[in-house]
């Protein structure tokens, strides 16, 4: 077996000191391009390959995130996640993801995997299934920094990204009154989640700001999928008092409910359908679906730069702060406006 290539290889070639090969390979500001060229050239050439972990253990940091999301599938996530890599990469930060697909047991074997890998620092959306939050309260014991974004549980005192989620039910609501809708229904998580319990209550108060009803039957309760949405719009146009309009707990549910729809011929906008999320596909169905935006980019350009300055403090928590973000009504053949 060859030897492995070290710095002292790399300083003897060039005939320079091993903390010269140290710093220009780290990108000390001091070092002359021209060593610095000299260096990597020389790196390149003899094959050398840093080792990470004597980086690591020397400087207390592994320049590792992990990012914790409950499913890369959704456009949504993968957009923050992008923003979160390109926002770290100038800094020499990569990205480790990890996929809860909703469930909190996969949610604390990725906090304890990614804590073992002795990662920087974690970013983290709950799964739905969420409620017990202690393997995230030993992210912050460990005091590393800890940044929730989407979704969150405000009983951990840690810097939080989010949509102002009432407000995002409150306009997808006032939106569809506004197009001339009145007997419009509500479909979400039978999940206890913080955004969709706002939403919720956002669309109730924008019902009852123009004096329409609040009605039970109305308001739908089960799963997030296109399944739900199938199912949920079924009911709904089943029963005696039929909505005329649907606000999706997310963009794969309104899909659902669209596809329902058409199904008996009530295809959007004869029935208004709006979702949640600007999902890439919402604008390329038929009709093409209004959403609401919940901003995905700015959502992980913020944790980046949340995550920096945590990451240069000595206590990560000593600024914590809470960033809301404004949720933006995209409009569509969904909801096009009814005649008076």
């Amino acid at each position: 077996m060859s030897k492995k290539t070290t710095i002292y290889d790399i300083a003897k070639a060039l005939n320079i000191t091993v903390s010269t090969v140290s710093r220009a390979l780290s990108g000390f500001p001091a070092i002359s391009e021209a060593t610095r060229k000299a260096v990597i050239e020389t790196a390149e050439k003899l094959n050398y390959s840093p080792n990470k972990l004597a980086s690591a253990l020397k400087s207390g940091k592994t320049h590792i995130i992990g990012v914790i999301v409950p499913s890369v599938q959704a456009h949504f996530f993968a957009s923050i996640i992008h923003c979160i890599e390109s926002g770290l990469k100038d800094s020499g930060y990569r990205v480790i993801i990890y996929q809860s697909n909703e469930s909190v047991e996969n949610e604390i074997n990725g906090v304890k995997t990614l804590l073992e890998a002795q990662v920087d620092g974690i970013m983290a959306s709950m799964s739905l299934e969420t409620q017990d939050v202690s393997h995230f309260e030993e992210i912050v014991k460990q005091n590393k920094p800890l940044i929730l974004f989407d979704r969150v549980n405000e009983t951990l005192a840690v810097p939080t990204i989010t949509l102002d989620d009432f407000k995002a039910g409150y306009v997808a609501t006032q939106h569809l009154i506004d197009q001339g809708y009145r007997k419009i229904a509500f479909m979400t998580t039978i999940h206890q989640i913080k955004i969709f319990n706002d939403r919720l209550e956002g669309y109730k108060t924008a019902l009852k700001d123009n004096n329409l009803p609040v009605l039970d039957e109305h308001i739908i309760f089960g799963g997030l999928s296109i399944k739900d949405g199938r199912f949920g719009a079924g009911k709904l146009m089943r029963s005696k008092n039929k909505p005329d309009a649907v606000v999706a707990g997310d963009d794969f549910t309104a899909l659902g409910v669209i596809k329902k729809l058409k199904e008996i011929n009530q295809t959007p906008p004869e029935v208004g359908v709006i979702g949640f999320a600007n999902e890439a596909f919402s604008a390329y169905i038929t009709p093409n679906l209004s959403t609401i935006d919940q901003h995905a980019s700015q959502m992980g350009m913020e944790c980046a730069k949340m995550f920096l300055k945590m990451i240069n403090q000595q206590n990560p928590y000593q600024d914590t702060k809470h960033i809301v973000l404004d949720p933006t009504v995209i409009e569509r053949q969904s909801t096009t406006k009814l005649p008076s």
